[in-house]
């Protein structure tokens, strides 16, 4: 594989996650209940996750990888954090 056919592929996923993040973020702001907007913000972050994996990719850092594994982990916990607030209407029981 030649490293221009692997720098577009990079480029054109990138772009699309960057047209997915936009679509995520309007979904937050007018979601109709909390709970799409709980759900867009699960997929704004997992998307943002992979936008940075790309990056990476591209960059050859590794400085990228590190902070989605940080992203990871925090998104996991508002997660879990917002879904017990939609449930219970409390987080720390």
């Amino acid at each position: 594989m030649s490293a221009a056919l692997l720098m577009g592929s990079i480029s054109a996923a990138q772009l699309m996650l960057v047209v997915a993040l936009g679509l995520y973020f309007f979904r937050m702001a007018r979601g109709p209940r909390a709970q799409d907007r709980v759900v867009a913000l699960d997929s704004f972050y997992i998307t943002g996750m992979l936008l940075l994996i790309t990056l990476g990719m591209r960059t050859g850092s590794t400085l990228y990888f590190e902070a989605t594994a940080i992203i990871a982990l925090l998104g996991f916990a508002t997660s879990v954090a917002l879904g017990k607030f939609l449930m219970r209407g409390e987080v720390i029981e």
